[in-house]
């Protein structure tokens, strides 16, 4: 695997932040993306310090247009090859769908789906084919369900789903493993953490650390693996949701609507 580097987008907090530790830990060097005064340079140092891997920082907006391209034209000048892409980097919310304005949803779908796009097409440009890559798209467990305060987001996150299955059905016949990580609730900032500490019961059982998420993500992709849902309790629930006829999960969704709109 010491041949192996891998770019990864939103790489200086959350998920991102545990891709790249964990993959600096399998021995890859590594290419980190994110935004400008992230601490990016200084997740860099720690992992060069304590795994002895190449890192190379880019610090961008990935909502930019041309951005992918730059990228890739500043890996051409830096002679850096990449053979892995992590496409992390995306916008979540939890809100009603007029309580944010239109350059939030803008930013939203150019972050999570033309991004994705844009340097997953790039990527494919510049790899040789014929030899072992990997692409993993973050995707995420509501792309699968309707769930209301997630209707932007959780619309983008069944574009990556798409996306991705059409990807791995086009490269069968090459080198390239695409995988899907589709995982449920992750605890990565701090209000995140504080919302979910109320939760109980199954709901509970179906968040998880981001460093466990990554862990698996990872294993499930150098596998080859077509889709990683992380934790049994997320795997249950979207096998239990292809069973449960149409109309009972909108009853139960009618009903989760309910308990919303009275918190």
């Amino acid at each position: 695997m010491k041949n192996l580097t891998a770019l990864i987008t939103g790489a200086s907090e959350g998920l991102g932040k545990s891709f790249a530790i964990e993959c600096a830990q399998l021995g890859f060097n590594l290419v980190l993306v994110s935004l400008p005064e992230t601490g990016l340079e200084f997740l860099a140092n720690y992992l060069r310090r304590n795994f002895g891997v190449q890192v190379f920082c880019m610090e961008t907006d990935l909502t930019r247009n041309n951005s992918d391209v730059e990228i890739f034209k500043l890996l051409e000048t830096n002679k850096l090859r990449v053979n892995v892409l992590i496409n992390n980097a995306g916008i979540g919310n939890w809100s009603w769908f007029e309580e944010k304005d239109p350059d939030f949803y803008r930013a939203q779908i150019e972050l999570n789906v033309t991004n994705t796009v844009l340097l997953t097409r790039s990527f494919l440009s510049h790899i040789d084919k014929s030899e072992p890559s990997y692409i993993l798209n973050v995707g995420s467990l509501g792309g699968h369900f309707v769930v209301p305060k997630k209707q932007v987001y959780g619309a983008t996150k069944s574009f990556i789903g798409y996306f991705t299955r059409c990807l791995q059905l086009e490269l069968k016949s090459t080198n390239v493993r695409v995988s899907l990580l589709s995982p449920g609730g992750i605890n990565t900032k701090s209000e995140l953490l504080v919302m979910n500490k109320n939760l109980k019961g199954f709901a509970k059982a179906t968040i998880l650390e981001a460093d466990f998420v990554a862990k698996v993500a990872i294993q499930g992709m150098m596998k080859g693996k077509k889709e990683i849902i992380p934790g049994f309790a997320n795997r249950l629930l979207l096998t239990v949701d292809k069973v449960i006829p149409s109309f009972w999960k909108e009853i139960l969704m009618r009903r989760n609507l309910k308990t919303i709109l009275s918190v």
